[in-house]
């Protein structure tokens, strides 16, 4: 089949068994991988979701402009994807962006906004969100995506992900366990396999200093994986667990997976890889556990895949 667009290609990747990292184990560990969509991560979905599905009820119209604060995965698919219906893509970010996702961004032609200004809290959320606001009062054709409360970022995942899901494994899947942000990945996936499985178990893994479930705010290093925020969506997250992982953890997972497996993929992964080393003792004999690896790694080589990275966390977990 030949697609008109790279839009066309987004979804339909692999599941994996993870038969290396956890070999010897008393139970099955399946991964999709979504870091094989065409921009690197699953928020290719949402994007293409969001974009398809405003255009067809009129919210937007060939010519208007998306804004959105994120200088991310969710920012970069905006700026790829938007061009292609005609539409213009404005990213709001703030210093602390990495140099290679500003890149890209300028790259794909998106019109970046920085803001210098500290907020309240001595970060820049509460700053990027009011000049997201501004630049929503002053441009008619401007619509902001707003990720974490857009009620079609979830369904893309209820749609879609899930439904690939299910034809991919005709087996029963006892355990989900899913790397949160938004809560859109976990909520939409979540809701569509209860349906499959009614007896799933949902473990949702954050990161430590994440506010997303409560948890008390902390400086965090990792993008992808967390949020200093409550997401609207949250409210209404179908988990039955939350696990928190320390980010030298999440590092340390990373790094197994990419010996083990041969895969690179970003933070996030290396986090639920963590969290489910953590959570092997409670898992029933004979047990399948499914994640998702949300992106690649090549963004966080800094981070996470420099020489120094493992020592310079001290990751407290042996592998």
């Amino acid at each position: 089949m030949i697609h008109e667009t790279i839009a066309g290609v987004i979804g339909n990747t692999p599941v994996v068994r993870l038969g290396r990292l956890f070999q010897d184990r008393h139970f099955e560990v399946l991964a999709k991988l979504e870091y094989l969509n065409p921009l690197g991560s699953m928020k290719d979905r949402a994007a293409r979701h969001v974009i398809e599905s405003w255009l067809a009820d009129g919210t937007l119209r060939p010519g208007d402009r998306l804004v959105e604060s994120s200088s991310g995965n969710f920012g970069i698919a905006l700026a790829a994807l938007g061009p292609l219906y005609g539409l213009q893509v404005t990213c709001v970010l703030d210093p602390n962006t990495c140099e290679t996702n500003l890149s890209i961004l300028a790259n794909l032609g998106a019109r970046i906004d920085v803001v210098h200004e500290r907020d309240s809290q001595g970060g820049y959320l509460e700053t990027r969100l009011a000049r997201v606001r501004e630049l929503i009062a002053d441009d008619p054709k401007a619509v902001w995506v707003n990720q974490y409360a857009n009620q079609l970022c979830w369904r893309a995942h209820y749609q879609q992900t899930a439904q690939e899901i299910t034809e991919q494994i005709h087996e029963r899947v006892d355990v989900l366990v899913v790397a949160v942000s938004t809560t859109a990945t976990l909520q939409g996936i979540a809701r569509r396999l209860r349906e499959h499985w009614p007896a799933l178990k949902v473990v949702a893994v954050d990161a430590t200093g994440s506010v997303i479930f409560g948890g008390p705010p902390a400086p965090r290093r990792l993008p992808g994986h967390g949020s200093s925020r409550r997401p609207e969506l949250a409210a209404g997250s179908p988990h039955d667990q939350v696990v928190y992982v320390e980010e030298a953890d999440a590092v340390a997972g990373c790094h197994a997976l990419l010996r083990s497996e041969g895969i690179l993929a970003g933070a996030s992964s290396g986090a639920v890889v963590s969290a489910i080393t953590r959570m092997s003792h409670l898992l029933e004999p004979g047990s399948r556990v499914l994640t998702l690896f949300a992106d690649r790694g090549e963004r966080y080589v800094d981070l996470v895949y420099s020489s120094d990275s493992l020592e310079a966390l001290e990751p407290a977990m042996s592998w």
